[in-house]
């Protein structure tokens, strides 16, 4: 079967007709435009969940296509990274349909739609905002930032510490939510002296879980791993580096590496297989 949204997605390369033949067939009611705005966007997407529309858009629900939020969500952020605006212009476009989307599918439940949102995060944004929107003074952006806290954990009922702990989204990368619990437990006053006390905290994390490895303590070691990760995430807020960049980062450059690794060997007429325990050292070694 003829997939009219692949058909709609390439209306710029001339294939309107093409497009109407479709809609017509379908019984689709949608008018053809050079340029769609978020309306035309609302009517594709309920289109597609429709009888007529898309059998594979018709069955999905949240849990379906839950994922597909995240990696949306990671595309905008490559697109971002590499400062590239006609992608940027694209990946904010999958992002947002995913929000039109799941929209959608609790507006076909009764429960709420695209407007309900756009409602809920205008008032958001004004409330959160009273030195723009109100009469409140700040002097700086950390006055800001204080005032957004004080709102968030007012609006969310957030009464203690740990409950604004326990409010940071589980499904976040292990390293982000670590950083950011650490984040929350230190503006409340709970937070080491220094980078050299952060420092300190790294080095008995690695002695223990060294000590828990040699004693073959598998759950142990396991802790101990997880704590040496989260004594890391602590040293990244006093050294000012995000954990997830700093990691990203890394891994970037030990691909480079053993890349210029393997086209070395190759060029020598050898395999992998062939490297020294000298040179697979020196790759994860390298720092350059």
């Amino acid at each position: 079967m003829t997939d009219f949204r692949v058909l709609l997605y390439k209306i710029k390369n001339g294939l309107k007709k093409r497009v109407r033949q479709v809609l017509e067939v379908y019984d689709l009611d949608f008018e053809i435009k050079d340029k769609y705005d978020i309306d035309d966007l609302l009517e594709v997407t309920r289109i597609l969940r429709s009888e007529n529309g898309c059998p594979w858009d018709r069955e999905q629900d949240h849990k379906s296509v839950r994922m597909n939020v995240l990696e949306e969500a990671y595309e905008v952020m490559e697109a971002i990274d590499a400062d590239d605006a006609a992608m940027l212009k694209e990946e904010l476009g999958d992002l947002l349909f995913q929000a039109v989307f799941h929209c959608e599918i609790e507006k076909e439940r009764g429960r709420f739609e695209f407007n309900d949102i756009c409602d809920d995060v205008t008032k958001k944004m004004i409330y959160r905002h009273p030195h723009v929107f109100g009469d409140v003074n700040v002097n700086n952006s950390d006055d800001v930032l204080k005032n957004w806290d004080k709102l968030k954990k007012k609006s969310k009922h957030q009464d203690t510490v740990a409950d604004t702990l326990d409010s940071v989204p589980m499904v976040l990368p292990a390293l982000m939510r670590g950083e950011k619990v650490f984040k929350r437990a230190s503006n409340a006053g709970v937070a080491l002296s220094g980078t050299s006390e952060a420092v300190d905290l790294v080095k008995e994390k690695l002695a223990s879980l060294e000590l828990a490895i040699n004693d073959k303590n598998e759950a142990l070691t396991e802790d101990n791993f997880g704590e040496l990760l989260l004594s890391c995430c602590i040293l990244s807020r006093f050294i000012k580096k995000d954990c997830e960049k700093a990691l990203t980062f890394a891994v970037n450059k030990f691909i480079m590496r053993f890349r210029e690794l393997e086209s070395n060997t190759r060029s020598q007429g050898k395999t992998l297989d062939n490297l020294s325990d000298e040179q697979i050292k020196a790759l994860f070694l390298n720092s350059d």
